[in-house]
């Protein structure tokens, strides 16, 4: 078994490779991928870059190209729902495309033909992530995370996400993987640490806790990484 262990960018991926053991550095589509082990588990990390287009290159070279068999995404998002808030850890029970519009064509938002407009994440990876919450006394909360490829800082953009997808936190690379991992029949899971509240003051927010909040995030993939059974 070897595990794609994925993040957005260098903050969200560098608290994980820090804890890794016989890293070696491979160079492969403009892009670094880390590989090694956890106490004794394969591992594979790299971060894609920001948005939609990088996050599936990334997550199809690392299942193509480095035969990862899992995939577990760690970062940060924007809060939508009112019951999260900085510091929360969020995982997806479904991903959607706040910003796929064809609704010309009479389709609803996020959806293209012979695709869907959310699609779940793995069962027992969550089922996993929950136990390890209950383990460490971490309050985990669940919900629809939207993705879109853009930094949502409007509170009429946010409400409009919120109420289109039943959407709890928004992000730019969750769905894009997604949709990689379900095409490739992967199973997958995505993790995000609230790190700003997705309205006028989120540029804000976000400078101010994505350090914090992205090692919180990634503490706690990597203790699923140890619960994942062979």
């Amino acid at each position: 078994m070897k595990i794609a262990l994925m993040g957005a960018m260098p903050e969200e991926i560098e608290p994980i490779v820090s804890k890794l053991s016989n890293v070696t550095i491979t160079n492969y589509g403009a892009n670094k991928y880390y590989e090694g082990s956890y106490n004794g588990k394969e591992v594979v990390v790299a971060y894609s870059k920001i948005g939609k287009v990088f996050a599936t290159l990334t997550a199809t070279i690392l299942i193509e190209k480095f035969g990862c068999d899992k995939l577990l995404f760690s970062g940060v998002a924007g809060a939508i729902s009112s019951d999260l808030n900085i510091g929360d850890l969020i995982i997806a029970d479904g991903l959607c495309q706040h910003d796929l519009d064809i609704t010309a064509f009479g389709h609803p938002f996020g959806f293209v033909p012979e695709g869907e407009v959310c699609i779940s994440t793995d069962v027992t990876l969550r089922e996993t992530a929950k136990a390890v919450a209950k383990a460490k006394g971490i309050t985990l909360k669940e919900g629809i995370i939207a993705t879109g490829d853009q930094f949502v800082a409007n509170a009429d953009r946010k409400n409009w996400i919120e109420s289109t997808f039943k959407a709890d936190a928004l992000e730019m690379e969750g769905a894009s993987v997604a949709v990689v991992c379900n095409a490739l029949d992967i199973p997958f899971f995505v993790l995000r640490a609230i790190s700003d509240s997705a309205d006028m003051d989120a540029g804000f927010d976000f400078e101010a806790f994505l350090e914090s909040s992205a090692k919180v995030s990634a503490d706690f993939i990597l203790s699923m990484v140890d619960a994942i059974e062979r």
